[in-house]
């Protein structure tokens, strides 16, 4: 925001209150280019309620009393916008490598791994918060807040060792959880006259996929660190699945798992389903509606294998401090770097697998051969 010396000069007779008035209205990644502009905007830039409107209008769910206490214990407005804004990106996806022995590795699954024992010790369910929003073409349509981890109360015993999930819509947070959250044309979906037309032209989904956006941000009260889980815009997806009516969404993010779990590094998977509920009317009366049947999140190690309770409280932990990017690109390619080692070493298993195979065949022949001259 570069300014001549005859603007400078116009601003320095302009009041505090309206430069107040003005930055209150930017986003945030505006705010902070506004803020090294002039020493005004500079100290105006720095005020905390500039920063909780700011958050206000992208995460509805930070109004609520209760998260706004959170935010303040944890730094503030202006630490949760420069924590949570930005998306993890984490490159350090290890190569895969092999030998020759026909037996498949099993370095890259979970199975009984452990890293630090005593680690566990310093993490615990209840240090955690899920603050969850849900946009569509701008206009917020669902937010949840879930404090600490459901059902995880004796996470010494099953959770500990079970697969970890959280499915948002099961849990209730005390507010407005009645309400069903649907999508509708007047909320900017295209009317479809038939799932058969749909099936054909895809008009619906593309919409629903360009549209959607997700914020999934953990926070560790403990810790005081907080970090979005979510990317956004969703990074694939799959229509009419698993009936014809149904829009599975997938986002996520690629998170580390140093000293965790043998493969370093994680997939957070964190699944939004649609269903198509009504397609009522003719001509322009047409009403599409769509009705959200699932928000989830789950981890998954390389080898595709579900992370237990115990080691996904330890991997959260972890993400909440590692590196973020406000560039979209640089989170995608961390996706991709993820998905191209996990084919990878999917493939390489299938062709020991098979190598396993044939030398099975080929030993089973060479006892029948054996027995048979032996006989003789």
């Amino acid at each position: 925001m570069a300014m001549s010396v005859s603007q400078m000069g116009n601003i320095a007779s302009l009041s505090s209150d309206l430069f107040y008035d003005i930055l209150r209205r930017l986003d945030g990644a505006t705010l902070a280019s506004a803020g090294c502009a002039c020493a005004d905007f500079c100290s105006i830039s720095r005020e905390e309620r500039i920063w909780e409107n700011a958050c206000h209008s992208l995460w509805p769910s930070t109004t609520r009393e209760d998260v706004r206490n959170l935010i303040t214990s944890i730094g503030g407005f202006r630490k949760f916008y420069a924590d949570c804004y930005p998306l993890i990106v984490n490159k350090d996806v290890p190569v895969v490598q092999w030998d020759n022995d026909l037996e498949f590795s099993e370095e890259w699954a979970e199975a009984d791994y452990y890293g630090d024992i005593d680690e566990f010790d310093s993490v615990s369910p209840s240090d955690f918060v899920s603050i969850v929003d849900i946009r569509y073409k701008d206009k917020a349509v669902y937010s949840k807040v879930i404090w600490g981890i459901p059902d995880s109360d004796g996470f010494h015993g099953w959770f500990y060792n079970c697969p970890f999930r959280i499915d948002l819509l099961r849990y209730s947070d005390g507010v407005n959880d009645e309400a069903e959250v649907t999508l509708s044309v007047t909320d900017g979906l295209p009317p479809i006259m038939s799932i058969e037309r749909e099936r054909k032209e895809g008009k619906l989904w593309r919409e629903l996929r360009d549209g959607i956006r997700l914020s999934w941000i953990v926070v560790n009260r403990k810790m005081k660190q907080a970090a979005n889980l979510a990317s956004w815009n969703p990074l694939g997806g799959q229509r009419h699945w698993p009936t014809d009516k149904d829009f599975l969404i997938r986002f996520g993010s690629v998170l580390p798992a140093k000293d965790i779990l043998p493969c370093q590094v994680v997939e957070c998977i964190i699944v939004m389903k649609f269903r198509v509920i009504n397609t009522e009317g003719e001509g322009e009366g047409i009403q599409t509606t769509l009705k959200l049947t699932e928000l989830s999140m789950q981890l998954e190690d390389m080898a595709g294998a579900h992370v237990n309770g115990r080691n996904s409280l330890l991997v959260l932990k972890e993400a909440l401090s590692c590196r973020r990017s406000k560039n979209y690109s640089e989170v995608l390619e961390s996706c991709h770097l993820y998905s191209k080692a996990q084919s990878e070493l999917k493939e390489e298993k299938m062709r020991n697998e098979s190598r396993l195979d044939r030398l099975c065949i080929l030993s089973g022949i060479a006892a029948f051969i054996t027995f048979f001259y032996c006989i003789l």
